[in-house]
């Protein structure tokens, strides 16, 4: 099975899914990486992202390599830029920044790399990636330069996905963005829940067990944590 029809499937039947972000430039090396590792063969979360927005591309390639030697964890690209393509990752998410409208981040940076991506053979995740603000600037935010969605405008962040899934996107990221001060509220993703049909991945700003299930209970499918893992790995084994 594909891991988008896994992702689809899953959602369906109302099983909730655990996503953790591995930003390679928050490992000082790969021996730091290894530790977190250990952690992750005895609390297993469904899949393991790695991206960030500023990674140079042999440090990218060496933690996606080693994820994979070391876990039978899929492992998706969330990718910052159009250079983090590796082969030895399982899937990637083709982020379509629905928004803002930075046209580099709707199509352009796609069209620089389609080749590549369909010579690699790994699976693509056509993904509407939705920026909210959850309290700071955000590094994506930054580096895009776009505006994130305000974090009291549910009925826009709500039109945004809705449009994207009318585009023929499969996926849906709602993201407060890493190190968000708080998480995306849960009458916005409640919002989003009641417009569409399709798979809604949550990030950005949740740190504990009680933010976790609140994004779960309001209808997200896959909620991934990175600051926090980052800070303390074993935070896993509690959201596990």
């Amino acid at each position: 099975m594909t891991i988008l029809n896994h992702i689809k499937s899953k959602a369906k039947k109302g099983e909730k899914m655990l996503g953790i972000l591995i930003d390679p430039d928050h490992f000082s090396s790969l021996e730091e990486l290894s530790k977190s590792i250990l952690i992750l063969k005895s609390n297993a979360p469904d899949y393991i992202f790695v991206g960030g927005s500023l990674i140079n591309n042999e440090l990218f390639n060496k933690t996606v390599e080693t994820l994979k030697q070391e876990l039978t964890i899929p492992v998706i690209i969330f990718p910052g830029n159009n250079q983090q393509i590796s082969n030895k990752a399982d899937g990637i998410l083709l982020l379509s920044l629905i928004s803002g409208r930075n046209p580099d981040y709707l199509i352009g940076q796609h069209v620089n790399t389609a080749f590549e991506l369909k010579r690699s053979k790994i699976e693509i995740l056509p993904t509407g990636y939705v920026l909210v603000n959850c309290g700071q600037p955000t590094s994506a935010q930054y580096m895009s330069n776009t505006s994130p969605i305000p974090y009291t405008k549910n009925g826009i962040a709500a039109a945004t996905v809705l449009a994207g899934e009318q585009l023929g996107l499969s996926l849906f990221y709602l993201d407060g963005g890493s190190g968000a001060e708080s998480p995306i509220s849960s009458t916005m993703i409640q919002e989003v829940r009641k417009t569409i049909s399709s798979p809604i991945i949550v990030g950005g700003g949740i740190k504990n067990k009680t933010e976790l299930e609140a994004a779960w209970n309001s209808g997200a499918d896959l909620v991934i944590i990175g600051s926090a893992f980052e800070k303390k790995a074993s935070i896993i084994s509690e959201l596990r």
